[in-house]
Formats: structure tokens, sequence, C-alpha cells
């Protein structure tokens, strides 16, 4: 469609030119398929067949089109355009950039202007028109370029929009459980363009509703989907964009096959045999320059079949640390597996700590803080008063003197390893 600018510019050129220019078309046109062919490289063998026709219709109408307009700068000439849209989608398509297409719209316009000027002169016009005549071409060209660009581009969106579906869902069937067949995975591991693993580890780096009461240990996991629903065509899930940019942007960042994307609230990352020599080391790199996520959790290296479980181990652990109950930054959650333990039954972990604590409770909160202290220095180092004493900025004799009062409230229990165990994870209770 003509734009009011390139309208204004062909008014400017007399109505009569049109039939000066018009007897021209049919030479000219199968000049600039020769010359197209000669000057752009990526199109030199492209002109037979089927391409090659739809750049002679191109050119063809385009020439029809241009005089229509010269004759009457209000012409309809709308329905043309999709020809210049197919033209920019079909250079997508072959992989081309817009260049090649662009810079035979330049040859075009430059034997346009040549032979319209020849024929202009021949037929009598005066030199204004013809000027204004090299105007309206330029302006031309420039708008069947712009349609083109359009047909690219959207091409290109959609396409990408594809390839962020068939992530997305990839990436929720990772995240299911129980997990899916494995041809389902196969299938949808090559529609992504994703070799699959023989081992994988989960990265969570976002989670939507931190504060969720499911609490830190019902983080969620996609369910088993069910049939052709948006979740399984891999369309976005409302609430889950900020979290799958995330997973997105890490997984691009890690590189090396690393899939991300939002399930069930999360944004994670899959990555493909983490425990390869220097993964580790690159997947710290990675996470530590400006700009990477405040918290980055990973789960244990598992088959891909099992990829849910280090996904749930995961995201507890980035739950724990967003809590403050274990350091933020790159959290392995092998590392805290006894923490993890203890916050996958909040209730019973409760229960434990108030059972075995119980002697501690009748005290004053001075007392019972530096008696609590000093009973979990020393279960670290039993037997160790000047490592404890160390440990607290205490005098060994205060450590001593501590003891005493625990043994008089714990009893033989300080002696028992069962009990001495079962103290530690008591302490350990958030």
């Amino acid at each position: 469609m003509a734009t009011p600018a390139a309208r204004t510019t062909f008014a400017a050129v007399p109505p009569e030119a049109a039939d000066v220019l018009r007897p021209t078309l049919p030479g000219l046109a199968d000049e600039m398929i020769a010359a197209i062919a000669a000057e752009v490289p990526d199109y030199a063998r492209a002109m037979e067949g089927t391409f090659g026709q739809m750049v002679r219709h191109g050119v063809e109408v385009a020439l029809n089109r241009f005089v229509d307009m010269v004759g009457d700068p209000t012409a309809d000439v709308t329905r043309a355009r999709d020809i210049y849209v197919n033209l920019g989608r079909g250079e997508f398509h072959a992989g081309r950039s817009l260049d090649a297409l662009l810079a035979a719209y330049r040859v075009g316009a430059r034997l346009a202007w040549r032979s319209f000027v020849e024929a202009g002169t021949a037929g009598g016009l005066q030199p204004e028109a013809i000027y204004s005549l090299g105007e309206a071409i330029f302006a031309y060209i420039d708008e069947i370029s712009a349609e083109s660009a359009d047909g690219y581009a959207e091409e290109q969106s959609a396409a990408a929009g594809e390839s962020q579906r068939r992530r997305r869902r990839l990436v929720r069937l990772l995240a299911q459980d129980p997990p899916p067949g494995q041809e389902a995975m196969r299938t949808a591991a090559q529609a992504a363009g994703w070799q699959m693993p023989r081992r994988v580890a989960a990265l969570v780096a976002a989670a939507s509703g931190i504060a969720a009461p499911h609490g830190v240990a019902g983080a969620p996991v996609a369910p088993a989907p069910v049939a052709d629903t948006p979740a399984t065509r891999g369309e976005p899930v409302a609430g889950e964009e900020i979290v799958e940019s995330i997973a997105t942007r890490l997984a691009r960042r890690l590189g090396s096959g690393a899939v991300g994307g939002a399930a069930g609230g999360l944004a994670c990352v899959f990555v493909p045999d983490p425990d390869a020599p220097g993964r580790r080391r690159q997947i710290v790199a990675e996470l530590e320059p400006e700009g990477a996520p405040e918290i980055v959790s990973l789960g244990p290296t598992v088959a891909w079949q099992d990829a849910t479980t280090s996904l749930r181990r995961a995201a507890a652990a980035f739950r724990l640390a967003a809590a403050g109950r274990i350091p933020r930054g790159l959290v392995i959650a092998e590392d805290h597996l006894a923490t993890l333990l203890l916050a996958a039954d909040r209730a019973l972990a409760a229960d434990l700590a108030a059972s075995r604590l119980a002697p501690l409770a009748a005290l004053g909160d001075g007392p019972r803080a530096r008696l609590t202290e000093t009973l979990r220095a020393w279960l670290d180092r039993p037997g160790q008063v000047q490592a404890v004493a160390a440990e607290l900025d205490v005098h060994p004799q205060t450590v001593r003197y501590r003891l005493r009062q625990l043994r008089e409230l714990f009893g033989t229990r300080l002696e028992d390893p069962e009990a001495r165990f079962e103290l530690s994870l008591a302490l350990r209770v958030g």
C-alpha cells in the first residue's frame, strides 16, 4: 500500500507519462532479470525454476504497478503488496538475509531509471517531469523494500515463536512428574533441536510465589499433562513470563546445550552432562559476572528420566537460600542434604527440635542461647575443649563450666551416639 509521501511524489509526475513508459515494460523486465542474475551473487543460480518465476512475476507486477500509479496516484494497488511480502518471507526460508533481495531491487531501480529517462526524453516529457519520475522510482523501491522487510520480519518472528514453543514443551516434559515416555521425550527433543544427554542436572534461578504456603520442600513441579492443553503445546502460561525470561537468559549464558524455561512457577534450566570435565567450572564462571541471578541452585546429576528429581531438589535448595537458611549464590543442593531433609517435613522437624531440646526450654533467654551455642559447637567438635573455646571466643574454663551444665540437663544422652546425632539435627531446624 502506497504511503502518503509516495503518493505525493507520484502526483508530481504528469499522468500522460504512463502512456510513454508502458511500451518499455516487457523488454525492461527481461533486462532486469538478466542484470539481477549477473550482479547479485546469491541469485546467480537461483533465477531458474520456481524462484526465478516468482522473481519475474514480482518484476512484472512492480513495473506495471509503478506505471499505474504514474497514471493515477490514487489507484488501489494494495493487492500487489502480498507479492513483495512473500518474497521477503521466501528469503527467510531460503536461509538468506534480506541483502540479496534489496540489492536486486536497487539493480531494478537503476535500470528502470535509465530506461524511463530514455523513453521520457524520446516521448517529449519535460525535464521537470523526468526528475520527478526519478524521485518516484526510488520512493517506490523504498516502499516495496519495506514490504519485503515486513514479510521477512513476520516469518522470522513466527519461526522464533515456534522455536520458543518447542523449547517450552521440552522443558515442561523434563520437569514432568511422572516422567514422559522415552518416545515422547525424544520427539520433543528432536523438535527443539536438543541433543538428548544421558545425564542432566536442573538449575533453578527463580520461583514465582516464594512465600507460597506449600513451603520450602513443596516446590512445584509440572504435573503430568493432560492431552492437548496450552501447556502441552508449549504455549506461554499466564504469570510465568518473568521466570521464563530469567531461565531463557540463563540457559543462553550457560550454552553447551542448556535449555531453560518456566515449569510450575520455576525458572529452571536443564544442563546436559554437568559432570563433564570442566563443566562445573564453566557453570560457576558464567554465574559470577554482574547480571547473573542472586541465587542459583543446582540439583544432583541424574538420568534424564529422573530430571524432575533433580529439579525438585534444586527448587527446595533455592527456597532455603531465599529464606536465608543456607548461603546465597550458587547453591549446590548436594552440599545441604541434611538441611533439605529437615525441611522436607517442617512439622516433623519442629517436633524433633522441641522434643530433643526440651531440657533447654525452661531456661531464660540468655542462658538458653549460651548453652545452645555451646552444645552445637561441642557436638561439632566432641572432646575438643580448646577448639570449642576458640569457636565461641571464650576461655576453655567457661566451656568446661557450660558442659557441666549441659550434662546436668541432658544426662547420658550426651554420651550416646544416636542421641548426639538427633541433637545435632534438632539444632539445625530453622
